[in-house]
C-alpha cells in the first residue's frame, strides 16, 4: 500500500507574520478533491489567519481571504503556491 509523502512542512517570517506551508502527496485524493495531494498553505499576521488555502476532508480545494471563504480550482501545485503567494503579497 503507497503511503503519503511529505513535500513540504515550512514556517517562514513574512513581514510582520509568518507563513506556514504544508503539503503531502497523497496515493490517493482526500474526498472532495480530484488531485494527489493534501495541503494548508497560511498567512498569519497578529494572531488573524489572512490567507489560508487547504482541502480539508469532505470540503475539498477552497481558500480563506481575510475570513471569508471560497472555492478554489486546484490546477497545479505550482499554481496553487503561486496564487497563495500573490494573496500574501497583496496582504502585506
Amino acid at each position: 500500500m503507497a503511503e503519503a509523502r511529505k513535500i513540504t512542512r515550512t514556517r517562514l517570517a513574512v513581514g510582520s507574520g509568518f507563513a506556514e506551508l504544508v503539503v503531502w502527496q497523497v496515493p490517493a485524493p482526500v474526498p472532495g478533491s480530484i488531485h494527489g495531494y493534501k495541503y494548508r498553505l497560511a498567512y498569519v499576521v497578529g494572531g488573524v489567519c489572512r490567507v489560508r488555502y487547504d482541502n480539508e476532508r469532505g470540503k475539498g480545494d477552497h481558500r480563506h481571504l481575510d475570513g471569508v471563504e471560497a472555492p478554489y480550482v486546484f490546477r497545479s501545485l505550482e499554481r496553487l503556491l503561486s496564487d497563495f503567494w500573490r494573496d500574501v503579497n497583496e496582504r502585506r
